[in-house]
């Protein structure tokens, strides 16, 4: 990372924990030997600054995390510009799979081979099931048997979350695994999304969803805890609401996940979700984003039908597996 402080400038540390969200440089205290200190420069999206600690997300998606007695200089810089002729990056399924899971983190992983175990005290499927992408290091009968032991010692139902891909789908549907849920992954250059129009009221953005965000998302049931440790989980999270309407985005690196775009019956066909994105979509370009993308139930026709219209293609599709009953 080149230096972003001048050789002669005078050392002053200028943001403060009211400047979460915005794009800042920060040098740091890196060691010191021979009585020469050495420093470090990070430039990324301020994502907290929280008991000490700050936390920085750079473009890549890397998360920088920095003691505050440490921080030697900050500013805040102008965001990253908008990169109009970006492409989608050409990525695997499993390498696109693995950057939706870190968007939505489950609260406890573990590791089987190269498939990673996920639970979330049972909030939705996919932080409550096996990101089965590669090898899990044993014969499937092996593995299938771990996983059951696994999620059966937390009480909850054993899902594998396949892509459609999988050499591992025919083995699971061969063994009794019921399919499910069958989703598609749609990607779409971000530039154009930065452009969609603003709603009558403004869009809020935060970094935590208010009682009105929550209030709106209606999926939390009984599992409001563990509902808000994955929804606020991720490398750079945003939450957007206006009155009627709600999303939420994800920047890591260059890709932007957008979900939870839900709109309340009374205020649909007025362009909110749209509004919505747009308000993710700039402040996601801002912090260096080119991609976009997002998970939509196969089956979910009208959906499907505004993400064609927003220039989002699919990607690759992947669905769930259960034991029969």
């Amino acid at each position: 990372m080149p230096a972003d402080f001048s050789a002669g400038a005078r050392l002053e540390v200028r943001i403060t924990p009211v400047d979460v969200g915005k794009r800042v440089s920060v040098r740091q205290l890196a060691d010191v030997t021979d009585g020469r200190p050495t420093f470090t420069d990070t430039v990324g999206v301020l994502a907290s600054w929280d008991e000490g600690v700050v936390q920085i997300t750079r473009r890549t998606g890397e998360s920088v995390r920095i003691a505050e007695s440490a921080l030697v200089a900050g500013k805040v810089v102008p965001p990253a510009p908008v990169r109009r002729g970006a492409a989608v990056p050409a990525v695997t399924d499993g390498e696109l799979d693995a950057v939706a899971a870190r968007a939505w983190p489950a609260t406890e992983t573990a590791p089987l081979g190269d498939w990673t175990l996920r639970y979330a005290g049972g909030f939705t499927r996919r932080a409550n099931s096996v990101l089965a992408v590669g090898d899990p290091g044993l014969p499937l009968d092996e593995a299938l048997a771990e996983v059951e032991r696994w999620y059966g010692e937390r009480g909850a139902t054993p899902y594998l979350q396949l892509p459609d891909s999988s050499p591992y789908a025919a083995g699971a549907a061969d063994r009794g695994w019921a399919r499910e849920a069958d989703t598609l992954v749609r990607t779409a250059p971000l530039a154009p999304l930065t452009l969609l129009p603003d709603a009558a009221e403004p869009v809020a953005l935060s970094r935590t969803p208010d009682a009105d965000w929550l209030a709106a998302y209606h999926r939390t049931g009984d599992l409001a805890d563990a509902a808000l440790a994955v929804v606020t989980g991720g490398p750079s999270v945003w939450f957007a609401r206006t009155p009627g309407a709600i999303g939420r985005a994800v920047v890591d690196g260059p890709w932007a996940l957008f979900g939870a775009v839900e709109v309340i019956p009374s205020h649909r066909r007025r362009g909110l979700a749209l509004a919505v994105m747009g308000a993710l979509a700039r402040q996601a370009a801002r912090e260096g984003a080119t991609a976009a993308y997002l998970q939509v139930e196969a089956d979910n026709d009208a959906a499907r039908a505004l993400y064609d219209r927003l220039g989002f293609t699919d990607h690759h599709g992947y669905h769930y597996r259960r034991p029969a009953a």
